[in-house]
């Protein structure tokens, strides 16, 4: 008789609507966890974010690896949750330099800032980097839970301050800096966050590259300048900072 595994426990499936249903409950459980990870739901219990989520209304959309998400250009129509899978939001020149501006995750709500805006009109392109699931409201959705509930109120403005602060460095980071300041910048933000002067890069040379505006042979010259210069040690996707007065 056929079996489902649900949190490490394995049930006996008699019929199809059984099925079904045990599917129903890996998903719900699978748009909870994401939720509770999302900005917009800090501070508020599992239990609590089920009972918000049950009178209104959402559906469930699904892309595959590298689908477009969304053009420069289009409207930011809906208020999406990424539920599972990731998404990189690029900005082209017309010369067709492409930057990368970000890379989105499960539990980030996708471009807030633009769900409410007198122009919609979306400055970056959006493709998935795997497949993807997103938990989908309509704006006057989120309205309500903004305007019914404080929490979410005060969670979705800081999440709009904090996108601000995010642009102000990445501007500073694209135009103010020198590649090598770039490179140095990164790396000293990412031991920051790691809290360790030994670094784990989880993105490639290619995206970090893209990331920063430039071509992937500069990032890697800028890389062995630094070790040369005994600043740093590199092997393979870990970085050691050796000397910072160096970088």
């Amino acid at each position: 008789m056929p079996q489902i595994i649900v949190d490490n426990k394995c049930y006996r499936v008699c019929t199809k609507t059984d099925f079904y249903l045990y599917l129903q409950v890996i998903m719900e459980k699978k748009v909870l966890k994401a939720l509770c990870k999302c900005v917009l739901f800090n501070g508020i219990s599992a239990e609590e974010i089920t009972a918000l989520m049950e009178p209104i209304g959402y559906k469930l959309v699904e892309y595959s690896k590298r689908d477009i998400y969304l053009l420069a250009g289009m409207p930011c129509k809906y208020a999406d949750i990424i539920i599972e899978g990731e998404l990189v939001a690029r900005m082209v020149s017309l010369s067709g330099k492409s930057v990368e501006v970000s890379r989105l995750y499960s539990g980030d709500i996708i471009s807030p800032a633009f769900i409410f805006a007198n122009d919609k009109s979306m400055p970056v392109s959006v493709e998935t980097d795997s497949a993807t699931l997103i938990f989908r409201m309509q704006p006057s959705t989120l309205k309500y839970l903004i305007d019914n509930y404080e929490v979410i109120r005060m969670n979705f403005i800081r999440s709009l301050s904090n996108i601000d602060v995010f642009l102000t460095k990445k501007m500073r980071l694209l135009s103010l800096l020198t590649v090598r300041e770039k490179v140095s910048y990164f790396i000293l933000e990412a031991a920051g966050k790691q809290q360790s002067d030994t670094i784990r890069l989880d993105k490639s040379r290619q995206e970090i590259a893209e990331s920063f505006g430039i071509q992937k042979f500069s990032l890697l010259r800028c890389l062995s300048e630094l070790v040369d210069s005994g600043a740093i040690k590199v092997e393979g996707k870990t970085i050691t900072i050796l000397d910072r007065s160096k970088m």
